[in-house]
């Protein structure tokens, strides 16, 4: 919503706003543009002009898609998934993420399945082992030894120490 603001305040009208992606109607000019820019960089957002950042921020936005904000079970072969949505060869992808990001395409993937698996446990509505399950891990042990390689504690560990963080009302 507040990005769409700053397009109609540029005088840009969005013909769709998705997860860090905007079509707009008409071209913009260089003044509404950098109008623009500046106002996103206030709120955290930013213009991204050339093919390979445009790609880059769609194999991200694809991942935390598929990680965070689908609830089926984490089945799909992330390199199928990834050709598929974005129609290029899964090795020209990598390639590039490599190039750009300094990391791997499956580094990034398991950082957002542990930055998931954290969130998982701080609800504390799944077992370990529903939530190894639900995010395609083929045991609880390679989600947990994941988990610790990544965060450095396991995940009972981590888990406890959010129960301590937080309080319950009566104790406020």
């Amino acid at each position: 919503m507040a990005v769409k603001a700053e397009l109609e305040k540029a005088g840009l009208k969005p013909l769709s706003i998705e997860l860090g992606e905007i079509e707009i109607k008409e071209n913009a000019t260089i003044s509404q543009r950098e109008k623009l820019d500046v106002s996103l960089r206030q709120l955290g957002f930013e213009l991204i002009g050339d093919k390979k950042s445009r790609i880059i921020e769609k194999i991200k936005n694809s991942i935390i898609k598929l990680v965070h904000h689908t609830d089926d079970e984490l089945k799909i072969k992330l390199s199928n998934y990834l050709s598929e949505q974005l129609h290029y060869d899964y090795t020209y992808l990598s390639n590039l993420f490599s190039e750009v990001e300094g990391t791997t395409i499956e580094k990034y993937f398991i950082f957002q399945r542990v930055e998931k698996v954290k969130e998982l446990l701080v609800y504390d509505e799944l077992s370990l082992s529903e939530i190894a399950y639900k995010l395609g891990y083929s045991s609880v042990a390679y989600l947990s030894s994941q988990f610790k390689k990544i965060t450095g504690l396991t995940p009972s560990f981590y888990k406890s120490l959010k129960a301590h963080k937080r309080r319950n009302i009566e104790e406020l």
